[in-house]
């Protein structure tokens, strides 16, 4: 009985994380101190043909992570790392762009943050059939006060190319 229980609760464990992954900004991260979600969705592109994918993130209220450029060099830039998928060729990841931003400690210092929701664009030529690429968004969070140690979300990009 026991057992039974147990295997009953990693089930739904696991369905509660998976539900937090896929298509759902509004989930709390899936980690305790985490300041980013990531929604994956189920994409469509053209087999062959240059196609760009949207990952789509959130920054936890009350926090804002650095952009892909953050303006400062001793700050952690938002950046994706994909690892290499079998039939998927991807292109230079394009970010978009941040928002100024200054602490209210220095407001002579304009810093450069995401903050709500963002989307980031990856440019792919990908052979028929279904694809996953995983990868790891690397950020660093701040809050009104302060900034705190870079984070790692894994992510994965599921997709079918018709």
């Amino acid at each position: 009985m026991r057992l039974r229980l147990g295997v009953a609760g990693l089930l739904a464990f696991a369905a509660v994380g998976y539900a937090q992954q896929v298509g759902n900004l509004d989930a709390p991260p899936a980690k305790p101190k985490s300041y980013v979600v990531y929604a994956a969705e189920q994409q469509s592109v053209s087999a062959g043909k240059r196609s760009v994918l949207e990952l789509h993130f959130r920054v936890v209220d009350g926090f804002h992570v650095n952009s892909h450029t953050p303006k400062s060099e001793l700050l952690i830039p938002t950046r994706i790392e994909l690892q290499p998928a079998a039939g998927v060729k991807a292109d230079a990841i394009e970010y978009p762009a941040g928002t100024s931003y200054s602490f209210s400690f220095d407001p002579t210092e304009k810093l450069d943050v995401y903050s709500g929701d963002f989307t980031v664009k990856l440019p792919v030529v990908a052979e028929a059939g279904t694809h996953t690429v995983d990868g790891t968004l690397r950020y660093q969070a701040c809050d009104h006060a302060a900034c705190y140690p870079p984070k790692s979300l894994p992510l994965q990009v599921i997709f079918t190319a018709k």
